[in-house]
């Protein structure tokens, strides 16, 4: 593997001789994240503050942007408009007009769409209308805070007994760092906050805390080989896994840029999240986790491998 290197094995980048300079440059952009995310707060999509959900069926296939530019034009921003079945049939959630407000019922409303939804040779027929209450969105963003703190605290216990609990709350901060600075993008952007970005959100959680996983067990193997200071050592491990870091980024990075350009408007956001998420994950892998640990007063002891992991690592090639 080593023709594809995008860095030489054997490089030495001094990463961690500007460490206080990366981690003052992570925390003024995650305090300018949580800055965003208090004054501006989130765009929040229907999945969160209810609105009216209806389907509508076609004769023949219906082109999905068409209908939402159609509804756009007629004033209703941001509507979610998803195709599903054999095509033929689409599912349209948006909130009502301002002029329309607490007068406008679902009926009426279903109507309305349904009319601007309509195309000359292939008209739409209003097949159901519901209201989606806010309740429901209320009890969804509780549950999406429920799985971000079980998410944390499963990684937490993990590292802690993978690691060393320096080593936990390193990847912890560093982890929660990403995902602060990906939602803040939202608030600050105005961009809109639904399920499918939640989704992103946990993605990126899993991304980061893999990547910066994988130079923290790289730093405990050249512990057994290196007479270092553990600056040095937590210095050549970041450079060793430097490639593996900058190609596998890139790969995931193009996967999500096509999902984003060919997924459609459901999909946008949670694509969106996801490339933020990449390009946060790698740089902070690189210049925040290690630098953390420095932080944090790692000291050789943190760093040797645990004695029941003597015999896996000596396995290894």
């Amino acid at each position: 593997m080593k023709p594809f290197n995008v860095f030489p094995y054997d490089s030495n980048f001094d990463f961690m001789r500007v460490r206080m300079v990366s981690l003052a440059i992570a925390a003024i952009i995650m305090f300018v994240a949580i800055g965003a995310m208090a004054v501006k707060q989130f765009n929040l999509a229907l999945d969160f503050t209810g609105g009216v959900g209806i389907e509508l069926r076609y004769e023949k296939p219906v082109d999905v942007e068409a209908v939402r530019g159609k509804l756009a034009t007629a004033g209703y921003d941001n509507a979610q408009v998803q195709t599903f079945g054999n095509g033929r049939e689409l599912l349209v959630r948006l909130q009502p007009k301002d002029e329309q407000g607490k007068a406008g019922t679902v009926a009426s409303i279903a109507q309305n769409v349904s009319e601007l939804s309509s195309f000359p040779d292939n008209p739409a027929l209003l097949h159901s209308s519901a209201e989606i209450s806010p309740q429901i969105g209320k009890e969804l963003a509780e549950n999406g805070i429920y799985a971000l703190l079980f998410v944390v605290l499963c990684f937490l216990i993990y590292i802690s007994f993978r690691f060393e609990w320096k080593f936990a709350v390193a990847a912890i901060i560093t982890t929660l760092h990403d995902v602060v600075v990906v939602a803040g993008w939202f608030a600050l952007s105005g961009h809109e906050f639904d399920l499918t970005v939640l989704a992103g959100l946990l993605s990126v959680m899993g991304y980061s805390i893999n990547d910066t996983i994988v130079v923290f067990d790289r730093a405990r193997e050249n512990f057994r080989g290196m007479r270092a200071t553990p600056a040095e050592v937590l210095n050549k491990s970041v450079n060793q896994t430097l490639s593996r870091t900058v190609i596998t980024s890139f790969v995931a990075f193009l996967t999500v840029l096509a999902l984003y350009i060919y997924g459609g408007g459901s999909l946008k956001g949670m694509a969106e999240s996801q490339m933020l998420g990449i390009i946060i994950g790698t740089l902070s892998s690189i210049f925040v986790a290690c630098p953390l640990l420095l932080w944090l007063g790692v000291t050789k002891q943190d760093l040797m491998p645990k004695a029941r992991d003597e015999a896996a690592l000596a396995r290894r090639p």
